[in-house]
This record gives structure tokens, C-alpha cells and sequence, in this order.
């Protein structure tokens, strides 16, 4: 039986847009999907055209949509999230619900101190009015490019952007804005536990949403466990380095670094 490998999105983007890692997984032998977080439409464009159903997600909601979804599975699945995604993979390794985790660019989570400028600047048009905490968030052509694209030209930018950009629930940024106030915090993981699975962190040198500083912080977060946490950096890399037309030579990385796990 193949081994099952979820995708899971982050802010911004459509679960479609894991379209080509899923085929050079199901190449690899892998059992791959990309289910979308609670709320998103089955494509680009009825996301766009129903915001009010992806509005009010929060981490809590995107970990148990997820759990679920891993609990219908017949065996614990490899996570590879982004952004976002990336968060909710190290919670749910955490958790003990899956055999390994790689998390690109992943939004931070609680204990990680760094709050770049730049990562301020992307979150901008969600934090700009309290009030989006309880909406959904669509960025703009400019927006996306400074916060995804700018390390691809503009053209190609402009690209991705139409093809697979959505709107956001602004809460899992209010909340893990506020994390480390909050000892609750839902942007808490499982750092310490000494039983999960293998961790990837994966991060882009020119990533202004999740700049390296935060990846590194994160990355020191697992010091206390002796579990597998490896990090790889791709040094001209932005945060559409799954998306763009680099996204092989990620994917690819991921793949070695599955094989040398014996996964």
C-alpha cells in the first residue's frame, strides 16, 4: 500500500495550487491529496466568489478539519505544508498524527520571538482593521507580489497570482500575532515531544511573509527533543517557492529528504 501524503495550503492560496507536487509524488509512489481547509471552495473561483464561507477559521478549526480527514485514512500520513500549512504539520506531528512532516516557510509558532518588518508589511492588509479578524482577506496584485512574488519577475508574479491566489481568513494571524501572550495559544505545538516523526524545515532567504529569521527561531523551539528536525534553506527563494517555477527543485528536496528517512 502506497504511503498517504497530505498537502495542506496556507493563507492565500487554493489547494490546487499542490496540483504538480501531487503528480511527481503519484510518480514517486506516493498516495497524495490536497484537501482544502474548512471553507474553501473546490476551486479558485468559487473560493473567490464565496469569501464568507472561508471567514472566522481559525488554527484550532484548520487542525481538527485536518485531523479528520487523517483519521479516515488506513495509516498516518507524510504532512508537507506551506506557510500556514507548514504551522498546522508541526501541530499535527505533534500530535502524534502523522509518520513525518516537511513545513516550507512555515508561519510561526508560539515561542518564536523574530517579527521582521517584512513579515509585518505582508500581514498588513489582514491586521490594518481589527475587524478582519472575523473575515475573510483578499490580496492585491501588489500585495501578493511583495508578500509571494518578489523574488520571480513580475510577469510571473502577476501569473500566480491569478491562477491561484484566494481569500484568507484573517483569524489565525490575529492569533498567532497574540501567541506568545497567550498560554493557551492555539499556535502552540508539541515541541518537546521525543516520539514523533522526522521534521523538515524548509525555509527561502528572500521570504518576506516568513522570513529565515523566523524559520531558524522555530527551528531552535525543537532543541529540547531529540526527534529528527533537519532544516534546508534555499537562498533566492521567496514565499512562492512552491508555486513557482522553481517549485521541482523543493519538491525534489523533499523527496531525497523522505527517502533518507527510509519514508
Amino acid at each position: 500500500m502506497s504511503t498517504p501524503v497530505i498537502f495542506i495550503h496556507g493563507l492565500w492560496l487554493h489547494a490546487t495550487s499542490w496540483t504538480p507536487w501531487i503528480g511527481l509524488f503519484q510518480e514517486a509512489g506516493y498516495a497524495p491529496s490536497a484537501p482544502g481547509w474548512p471553507g474553501d471552495g473546490a476551486t479558485v473561483e468559487e473560493s473567490r466568489a464565496n469569501p464568507e464561507a472561508i471567514a472566522g477559521h481559525g488554527i484550532d478549526d484548520v487542525v481538527e478539519h485536518y485531523a479528520k480527514i487523517i483519521n479516515g485514512l488506513p495509516e498516518r500520513p507524510i504532512l508537507v505544508g506551506h506557510s500556514f500549512g507548514g504551522m498546522i504539520a508541526q501541530k499535527l506531528l505533534g500530535l502524534d498524527l502523522a509518520v513525518a512532516a516537511v513545513a516550507i516557510d512555515a508561519a510561526q509558532i508560539k515561542g518564536v520571538l523574530p517579527v521582521p518588518l517584512t513579515a509585518l508589511r505582508s500581514a498588513l492588509p489582514v491586521f490594518r482593521n481589527p475587524a478582519n479578524r472575523n473575515r475573510a482577506v483578499s490580496l492585491t496584485e501588489d500585495q501578493f507580489r511583495y508578500a509571494f512574488g518578489n523574488a520571480v519577475s513580475e510577469q510571473e508574479s502577476a501569473e500566480l497570482y491569478r491562477r491561484w491566489s484566494i481569500p484568507a481568513p484573517g483569524k489565525p494571524l490575529f492569533e498567532a500575532a497574540a501567541a506568545n501572550f497567550d498560554p493557551h495559544s492555539p499556535a502552540k505545538v508539541a515541541t518537546g515531544n521525543e516520539a514523533r516523526g522526522p521534521l523538515l524545515l524548509i525555509t527561502g532567504g528572500r521570504d518576506h511573509t516568513v522570513p529565515e529569521a523566523v524559520t531558524l527561531a522555530t527551528l531552535k523551539q525543537y532543541r529540547h527533543s531529540a526527534a529528527v528536525t533537519d532544516f534546508h534553506e534555499f537562498p533566492d527563494r521567496a514565499h512562492s517557492l512552491t508555486i513557482d517555477s522553481g517549485w521541482r527543485e523543493v519538491a525534489d528536496v523533499t523527496l531525497a529528504w523522505l527517502a533518507r528517512q527510509s519514508l
